[in-house]
This record gives structure tokens, C-alpha cells and sequence, in this order.
């Protein structure tokens, strides 16, 4: 199963794409957004992601207790508020979207957006968008999934959260709405993720279980785990990025700068060539270096009759005589002809003594 993000193809049979998340990391700054996607198209960005919400469509602005957040998230920065402050302080101005999103157009980045109520989808549609990305806690929200389908644009979707058994009802509901148009990626929902909560193997086992593209949303503080999900089977890495020096945004603790983004995309391509095939047989860069393994010479001058032993056969480099799995057989048998000392032992003297 693949899809298209503009021209670009998603499936396994194509290098994984690297979506650079902006999220919270603009800070209300249009200058800080363009250096950004400067950064971002420097580091060998393909495509580039924002988050586009009504404030009033994502929570309420109470101080009730409900909507209260104490000290609950590692993050500090997100601890001590309301939820409406802070998706107030996150939220990309609408009014930017569409300079910010010709930008990054000329910059030759595919954009697109997290969308997260109606009213951003039909902003965003204006646009036209090329894609939508739904976020982990907003993905059992079917009535909004189902319009973003009807657009008929490829969805990505993020899981965290989520158990199998919900997995089950989104991918279900995918196939019946998105068709083939859709993603899911394996994600943790913990900022940052803790390395021993990844639990990478869920990639592989997804991609087996629903047959279709899976990725993977990576809120770990380092790269590692995000080119080591290619092995198992992601065609997709989600990462926040961030300026670099910039540690003062909500999502900075969790967000990968300019330099590191830049091994995370070469080393995520090399990861996915290193994938290949089954090797079944040594390729030519190998047979170059097979000619200088062990095999079996003549260490001295030996007489028809004369028996084989450790003082006159060895097994040395290079590779130019019979194997030195013949090594032991040949021990202690009577050579049938003349050997010439350092000379490597050919298949014939094998028919001669009749090991081969």
C-alpha cells in the first residue's frame, strides 16, 4: 500500500519522509517561522508541519479544576496553567498561514498542517493544503476524520493513547474513509519520551497487522530512536525542530535543532539503504576482499607418498587454494602427487585424494 503527498510517494519502497514539526517552537514570531523553514530546507527538510486551531474550538478558557494543569508533565513550562493558555501561547496565527505557507512552497517544502476543529479545515482547504495530520488525542475524533476524508487528501494520524483494540476501530475506519490515502504512525504521547517507553517493535507489528504505511511520531530528546524505526518498517519520522540555542519554547526540551535534524535526515536514508535484501550470495564490492581469506597451502616440499601434515600444509590468507574446511580430512593422508612448497592446494589434488 502507498500514497502521494503532493509528488511525493509514501510506502516502504521509497526513503522515509521527514516531516520537520514546528508546533509551539514559532513563539508567535513570523521572523523566528521563516528562519525556521530556512533552517529547516538547509537541513535537507522535505516537508515541513504546522498546527492550525481555533482556540475556542480546542478547550475552554475556565480555571475550573478539570481544565487546570498543576504539576503533572515533566515539561515544566506546561505545568501551572490553564489548558486555554496554553494552547493560547501554542496557536499559529491564522492570519500568517498563507505568506508563512508560499514560503515554504518557494523553498521547494511540502506543508501542511495538524488540523484540529472545522473551522481550520475549511481555512486550510482554501489553501489547499496538499495533506492533514490529526494528532494522537484527537484521533477517536471520527466526525472530524470523516470530513478531513471527504476532502479526499492523504491523512497521517498519530496513535499515542491509544490501546490495539482502539487501533483497531481507527484503522478500520481508514480503510473505509481514506481508502489508501493514510498513515498511522506509532507514537508515545510523553514529552519528552523517555528511550525505554518507545517500544520501537510496535512499528513492525503494525505494519504487519493493518498492511498498510506505518511511521512513527518521535518525542524523544535524541535521533537515535527515530533511524532506528526505519529498520523496523517506518516509512514516516515526525520530529519537532526547533532553532538552534532555542530552549525557552513549550516544546524546545523535546525538539531537535538545525544540526541535528541534518544527520537525522542523511542517516535516516542511509538507514533505509542499509535495509536491502536477503543476502543469499556475496555481492562484488565482497569479492574483491574473498580472494584474500584462508585456504589451504604448501608450507614445504612434499613427496608423492609422503603424508600430509601440520608441518607442511597450513591454512593462511590469501583465499587462492581449496577451503579450510578440508583441513582436518587432509591431515594424516598421503599425497599422491609432488607439492611444491608455497603453493595453495587446487580442487583437483581433492578429486586426486578423493575428498571432492
Amino acid at each position: 500500500m502507498s500514497f502521494k503527498i503532493g509528488s511525493r510517494i509514501i510506502s516502504n519502497k521509497h526513503s522515509p519522509l521527514i516531516i520537520f514539526e514546528i508546533s509551539a517552537n514559532h513563539q508567535k514570531s513570523k521572523k523566528k517561522i521563516i528562519k525556521l523553514i530556512d533552517e529547516a530546507s538547509k537541513a535537507g527538510a522535505e516537508a515541513i508541519k504546522f498546527q492550525t486551531f481555533k482556540l475556542d474550538e480546542m478547550t475552554i478558557n475556565s480555571n475550573r479544576n478539570e481544565f487546570l494543569i498543576k504539576n503533572k508533565f515533566k515539561n515544566e513550562k506546561w505545568n501551572n496553567r490553564n489548558l486555554y493558555s496554553l494552547y493560547k501561547e501554542a496557536q499559529f496565527p491564522f492570519e500568517w498561514h498563507k505568506e508563512i505557507f508560499n514560503y515554504a512552497k518557494k523553498k521547494k517544502l511540502i506543508c501542511f498542517s495538524s488540523v484540529f476543529d472545522q473551522y481550520s479545515l475549511d481555512f486550510l482547504e482554501d489553501m489547499d493544503v496538499v495533506a492533514y495530520k490529526i494528532a494522537s488525542l484527537e484521533s477517536m475524533h471520527f466526525s472530524l476524520l470523516k470530513k478531513i476524508c471527504k476532502t479526499n487528501k492523504p491523512l497521517i494520524v498519530s496513535t499515542g493513547t491509544l490501546s490495539i483494540k482502539e487501533i483497531d476501530m481507527l484503522v478500520s475506519f481508514l480503510k473505509k474513509n481514506a481508502k489508501s490515502k493514510f498513515a498511522i504512525l506509532h507514537c508515545v504521547t510523553e514529552y519528552p519520551a523517555e528511550y525505554k517507553n518507545l517500544n520501537l517493535k510496535t512499528i513492525s507489528y503494525l505494519r504487519k497487522k493493518y498492511n498498510c504505511p506505518i511511521g512513527f511520531s518521535d518525542h524523544s530528546k535524541g535521533i537515535g530512536a527515530a533511524i532506528a524505526s526505519i529498520s523496523l518498517g517506518a516509512c514516516i519520522i515526525e520530529k519537532h525542530f526547533k532553532l538552534k540555542g532555542q530552549n525557552k519554547s513549550l516544546d524546545s526540551d523535546f525538539s531537535a535543532d538545525p544540526n541535528m535534524m541534518k544527520i537525522l535526515v542523511q542517516e535516516t536514508k542511509n538507514a533505509w539503504l542499509s535495509q536491502g535484501k536477503i543476502k543469499k550470495n556475496i555481492n562484488g564490492a565482497e569479492k574483491i576482499y574473498k580472494k584474500y581469506s584462508r585456504s589451504i597451502y604448501v608450507t614445504e616440499d612434499i613427496r608423492k607418498g609422503e603424508l600430509l601434515s601440520n608441518q607442511n600444509i597450513k591454512v593462511i590468507r590469501p583465499g587462492l587454494g581449496v577451503s579450510p574446511i578440508y583441513y582436518d580430512k587432509l591431515v594424516g593422508k598421503k599425497s599422491p602427487i609432488n607439492l611444491i612448497k608455497n603453493t595453495p592446494l587446487k580442487k583437483n589434488f581433492l578429486k586426486k585424494i578423493k575428498l571432492a
